[in-house]
């Protein structure tokens, strides 16, 4: 929490979105104007953390408080790719190149394009000269990227558009973003997990694809929705045993939830063991939905280690 930029990613239903709210909680509480950014159309952390939304809050592009000192914002390659231009080039060109629909047909033509331009709008806002006039930069920015494999590219992508292009503006931003991500001062990776064998098979495969393709490593792995040990592995045996005492109903619900942490605690002790990166827990939550008060426990205990 202590760099510009922190990339949330990992295998999809893992919780990422989760995760980034409390990691911007976090941040935020230390004292850093700190803004979580979703993709894809997803606007989800205001109502994580309790945020009322309007549809002008929602749009993309629009940068709306939902905590004190925490602002989450939509970000649309579309939208950012206006401002990146309007940074670019004099007033009076935008106007025709939007009405012409320029932007769009670059956004889905170019091969990685709308990767660039999400990459590089989390980027520029933590950068001091912001692509909209007057607008203020960002202590730490939080992105919520898209899952493993396309997280991954996301990375790679502003290295390809810098060798494809070589001068330009495009290529200058893309060397920037590069230079952000490939530095451990200025960016951070983490990813999130489950405790099953699939998920940690992947997270561990993630790992290795990151310094490999991207050149650096993981900073932090979290594991999502760890169930509790609530009886030992003796006392679930007895409960198990004492047909006639108990239920059948609440003996199996005892040996289910045993053997569930039992399997989730071997894969934590796996992933410990065989990733680089330190591994940390959150709890798995006994509810139908995610309130803010246990946003704000995640991000206390996040906050701790």
């Amino acid at each position: 929490m202590d760099t510009a930029l922190v990339i949330v990613t990992g295998k999809g239903g893992t919780g990422r979105t989760t995760v980034a709210a409390a990691l911007g909680l976090a941040a935020a509480a230390e004292g850093r104007r700190t803004i979580v950014c979703e993709v894809a159309g997803q606007a989800r952390v205001p109502a994580l953390l309790g945020a009322r939304r309007s549809a002008r809050s929602v749009a993309p592009g629009v940068e709306t408080p939902v905590a004190d000192g925490l602002w989450a914002t939509t970000i649309e390659p579309h939208t950012a790719l206006e401002e990146w231009l309007a940074h670019q080039l004099p007033r009076r060109l935008i106007g025709p190149l939007a009405r012409s629909g320029a932007f769009g047909g670059f956004v889905a033509a170019a091969p990685g394009a709308r990767e660039l331009v999400t990459i590089a709008k989390a980027w520029e806002l933590g950068e001091q000269r912001r692509w909209r006039h007057g607008a203020a930069p960002y202590d730490t920015v939080i992105l919520d990227a898209p899952a493993s494999g396309h997280g991954l590219g996301l990375m790679r992508t502003p290295r390809t558009f810098a060798d494809i292009a070589r001068i330009g503006p495009i290529a200058g931003t893309a060397r920037a973003v590069d230079a952000a991500l490939t530095n451990p001062a200025r960016s951070a990776v983490v990813a999130v997990a489950l405790p099953g064998e699939l998920v940690v098979s992947e997270t561990l495969e993630l790992e290795r694809w990151i310094a490999e393709r991207v050149g650096r490593g993981l900073n932090a792995i979290v594991v999502n929705s760890v169930w509790p040990r609530r009886i030992s592995g003796a006392d679930a045996t007895r409960v198990a045993e004492a047909d006639g005492a108990l239920s059948a109903a609440l003996r199996r619900a005892a040996r289910a939830g045993s053997e569930r942490v039992r399997t989730q605690q071997a894969q934590l002790a796996r992933l410990r063991r065989d990733a680089h990166a330190r591994v940390h827990t959150l709890p798995f939550v006994f509810t139908g939905m995610l309130e803010s008060e246990q946003m704000h426990r995640f991000s206390a205990r996040l906050a701790e280690v």
